[in-house]
């Protein structure tokens, strides 16, 4: 019989907690921006921590603790200090990668578990055993692992508890050994700052002569920051800015379960609520259907191609993978099929009031994402939240009134658009 891997979702909120657990989320990880390589659009405090991770077990899910920096000196006393009442709250595992913080949690908390970061890079069976003696529970396995090194790792150290990227963004380079953004923007990655540099759309500038007669190096310069010039060396390689496809490796669920994977991640404590409640929704399916015994099904693509995506690839899983199929050198940014466009709210009569995210007009063909299925229709009324027939709902920040084919969970349930 396959095993059941837990579906482990990215919460950079409490509203994204709850989504992913509504859409099928076993647990969640979320941490405190500074020490967590998430300063960005990350809502989590020490309340909001304490009150999701209430909330997970209230739920009998899991809720794991980000505190994956790696800190230099000053930073050392100040995280451990920091730590210490995030400890009290209860989360069922740390995520940590420097070895002097595992060293120093070690001694100050000895029964918290401790799951090690994909940013320690680990890539072999025999990291894992290494880290299995330092008392580390879960490994996340670094993403440049194919499908047979995983296998093996399981294979090699049975009793150790694996963990595997199955979907979102892709490092350029090792997770978080990228230099790109502290070189051009003094943001380090390995602080929580990384700028994404690497997807940054550049234009190339030729090489030229200075007033001392010394050729400078091809500059680059990217089509948002005009002016301001950059050094690239290039190599009979060409040059190394990258800018990599997003991971999508819902076909390889089935496998990763047979293999023993404990745990199926989602990356992305960024993204929308919308992003991480239909991750969950597809993953969750994909998961089922596995454990079941059920032939994959490919109609789990085309509805992660609804989410915004810079193109799809499975990564190094297949260690045979052609470089066109790693990297997108055609955009940076992501394109989708379908938009998150409103939320319900408040049921009125037979009309449902909407919190609209993005503007949408009578015509569109909506989808009604909730926990129990989703609805496709098209939108033939609209009305102000006085009740005056409207043809377009605004953007953020405006409620609007519509009809929706089912009854629906406020709270729990998303409106999207085709696009």
């Amino acid at each position: 019989m396959t095993p059941i891997p837990e579906l482990l979702s990215p919460a950079g909120s409490l509203r994204a907690m709850r989504l992913a657990f509504a859409y099928g989320a076993d647990a969640v990880y979320a941490g405190l921006p500074r020490m967590s390589l998430r300063v960005r659009n990350n809502s989590f405090d020490p309340p909001a921590l304490a009150q999701g991770i209430s909330e997970a077990h209230a739920l009998g899910k899991r809720f794991y603790l980000v505190t994956n920096i790696a800190p230099h000196n000053n930073k050392v006393r100040t995280l451990m200090k920091h730590l210490a009442p995030l400890v009290e709250m209860g989360p069922d595992a740390l995520i940590v990668s420097d070895p002097g913080v595992i060293w120093l949690v070690r001694e100050q908390f000895p029964d918290v578990p401790l799951h090690l970061s994909v940013q320690a890079n680990t890539v072999n069976w025999a990291a894992v055993k290494f880290w299995q003696a330092q008392g580390i529970e879960r490994i996340i396995l670094s993403r440049e692992l194919a499908v047979e090194e995983i296998a093996e790792i399981r294979a090699e150290v049975p009793d150790m508890e694996l963990e595997v990227f199955v979907h979102g963004a892709l490092c350029m380079a090792y997770s978080g050994r990228c230099m790109l953004s502290g070189y051009f923007n003094h943001r380090d990655p390995n602080q929580g700052a990384c700028t994404n540099a690497c997807r940054w759309q550049y234009e190339a500038k030729p090489a030229r002569e200075d007033e001392v007669g010394q050729w400078q190096p091809v500059l680059i310069e990217d089509r948002s920051r005009p002016g301001e010039l950059m050094p690239m060396d290039e190599d009979e390689h060409g040059s190394y800015i990258l800018n990599s496809k997003d991971l999508r490796a819902v076909e390889y669920v089935a496998e990763l379960a047979r293999i023993g994977v404990h745990s199926l991640k989602i990356e992305g404590r960024t993204k929308s609520p919308y992003y991480v409640a239909r991750t969950a929704q597809v993953y969750r399916r994909a998961i089922d259907d596995a454990v079941a015994g059920r032939p994959f099904d490919a109609s789990l693509f085309d509805e992660l191609e609804g989410l915004a995506n810079r193109g799809y690839t499975a990564g190094l899983l297949d260690r045979h993978a052609r470089p066109e199929k790693l990297q997108n050198i055609e955009r940076a940014h992501g394109q989708g099929r379908q938009q998150w466009v409103a939320e319900p709210v408040a049921e009125q009569g037979g009309w449902t009031e909407v919190d609209a995210k993005n503007g949408f007009t009578v015509g569109d063909r909506l989808t009604l994402l909730t926990p129990a299925g989703n609805h496709t229709f098209t939108l033939t009324a609209l009305r102000d939240k006085t009740g005056q027939p409207i043809e377009r709902a605004p953007g953020s920040g405006h409620r609007v009134q519509l009809q929706l084919p089912v009854a629906c969970e406020p709270g729990t349930s998303l409106l999207v658009r085709e696009l």
